[in-house]
């Protein structure tokens, strides 16, 4: 084949291994990344197999490790053209095994998020691309050819047969003989796009100094984190702290971790009362990067799904994109409920509600009907839905309509911290009569995820899950901290390991 028709083929494996390097990497930079979400949450023929994998954390570390250092090995060798034929079959065993963790095929659907697939998707595009490489490997464009020429035997020329004008019965092979400028040339293609790869990366992640890196490695060696302000030492728990996996409930089709991640911490809706400030702080602490650890942290710990704002779609999907399966439920908060609502189910909500605030202000003003329109919306979609409230005559007075959602999130905290005091400018109470709530609440069918549960950090969780849990809550929604999730999942987990005393049933 002519060098010209070679080069589409040699460039498509050389993207197609920087694609797999920066996997690999991406994965590499993030401590608390694990393939253990991915694999329970499969839904395709493998199912079985990846949920078993995932029962076990000796097993899923080794998964872990293959996953990188494959993605890793495979990249290098495609884009700088070592054992090309090797790699391509290596890739095409990997990504088949990710095509049949998430089919999509007929019934199994993921929402939306960056495409719609049926039966083709980007796996199956890629995989059939490094079919290509396999049988065209375009290996002139790679070391290997060049490792070919220097240790081939030189190729003597057939001077009897030249002389009598035969044509030889076979072509010499192109990588036989001298190593020409030209050839040493193309057979270093790959290597200037290594390079462009690390400068990349760089300037995506950024430049780290010796003394950065070393101290980042000392503290994390003490699992301590130095604060610069202080110089003192920041202790918390880390992920081989984890004690166990979160018990799940069941809303419609979702299968939810008992606690959820909340997302108004990285939103910027700090509820800090009287410091104002918090909320630009808390919103700068959560840059992009900050946002996949906290999310990764929470899926390997155990907790699969956050409760956020369409706001924050894009984020999520980005997050998706980079390997993340965490479920996003929806709030829809904003001034069009049922646009909202549209927004969160074209960027892939595994649910929707109407948020508290929301619910409160359409009760008040008496729209019953927008109410039962956006539940009609969120059904029609194939997805739970639920409706908020912060007040409980929101709640009663949706059940004294006839509007039963399949779930509800309702406030619940205790009101005996000491800034508990109902002042109308003042960001400090949530749910103002909660042994009311109790009482009611424990008298619906349909399953409760309670919020606010620690009245935005006035609370201790210890005391805040328990009650929560005790009093009738299903699920806890709890807004956390990178630093703050494994402590937390270990209080749930031990909450959720002893004797409750619950006068309601479970619902979920």
């Amino acid at each position: 084949m002519p060098d010209y028709r070679q080069f589409p083929l040699a460039l498509l494996r050389i993207l197609i291994g920087w694609h797999f390097l920066y996997e690999a990497w991406a994965k590499l930079i993030h401590p608390a990344w694990t393939s253990a979400g991915y694999l329970k949450s499969s839904t395709g023929p493998l199912a079985g197999f990846l949920a078993w994998l995932a029962a076990d954390t000796a097993r899923v570390r080794l998964i872990d490790l293959l996953n990188i250092w494959g993605l890793l090995l495979i990249g290098l060798a495609l884009m700088l053209g070592v054992l090309i034929r090797p790699a391509a079959a290596a890739g095409i065993a990997l990504l088949a095994l990710y095509y049949f963790a998430y089919p999509p095929f007929f019934g199994i659907s993921h929402g939306v998020t960056e495409g719609s697939y049926l039966i083709v998707n980007k796996n199956l595009v890629e995989l059939m691309a490094l079919a290509v490489i396999f049988a065209f490997p375009a290996a002139v464009f790679g070391l290997e050819s060049l490792w070919r020429r220097k240790r081939a035997a030189p190729v003597p020329p057939d001077t009897r047969r030249e002389a009598e004008g035969i044509a030889l019965e076979k072509p010499v092979p192109s990588y036989l003989g001298p190593v020409s400028r030209r050839a040493a040339f193309l057979s270093l293609a790959g290597v200037p796009f290594v390079g462009a790869f690390v400068l990349a990366v760089l300037k995506k992640h950024g430049w780290k100094s010796f003394e950065e890196v070393h101290l980042t490695a000392a503290s994390r060696a003490k699992d301590e984190y130095l604060s610069s302000a202080t110089l003192k030492v920041f202790q918390f728990a880390s992920r081989s702290d984890l004690k166990g996996r979160l018990p799940h409930g069941r809303i419609g089709n979702l299968s939810l971790s008992r606690m959820i991640l909340g997302g108004n911490l990285i939103g910027g809706w700090a509820h800090a009362r009287d410091l104002i400030y918090v909320s630009k702080l808390v919103k700068a602490y959560h840059h992009r990067e900050k946002i996949f650890e906290t999310l990764a942290l929470a899926e390997s710990c155990g907790v699969n799904a956050i409760i956020t704002n369409p706001l924050l779609c894009n984020v999520v999907n980005d997050y998706w994109r980079n390997g993340g399966r965490i479920h996003f439920i929806s709030d829809c908060g904003g001034k069009d409920v049922l646009a909202m609502i549209q927004k969160s189910i074209d960027n892939g909500a595994a649910s929707c509600y109407i948020q508290g605030g929301v619910a409160d202000r359409l009760v008040e003003e008496g729209k019953f009907d927008l109410i039962a329109q956006s539940l009609d919306l969120i059904r029609r979609n194939k997805l739970p839905a639920g409706i908020g409230g912060h007040k409980l005559e929101t709640i009663k007075a949706c059940v004294d309509r006839g509007l039963r959602p399949d779930y509800w999130m309702k406030t619940l905290h205790k009101c005996d911290y000491w800034s508990a005091k109902p002042q109308p400018e003042h960001d400090n109470i949530w749910c103002t009569n909660p042994e009311e709530t109790i009482a009611y609440m424990q008298n619906l069918a349909e399953p409760w995820i309670a919020f606010k549960i620690m009245a935005a950090g006035a609370i201790p969780p210890k005391a805040a899950f328990r009650w929560a849990f005790e009093n009738g809550a299903d699920f806890i929604c709890v807004g956390m901290y990178d630093f703050q999730i494994v402590e937390d999942v270990n209080l749930g987990y031990e909450v959720l390991n002893t004797n409750l005393v619950r006068a309601r049933q479970w619902r979920a």
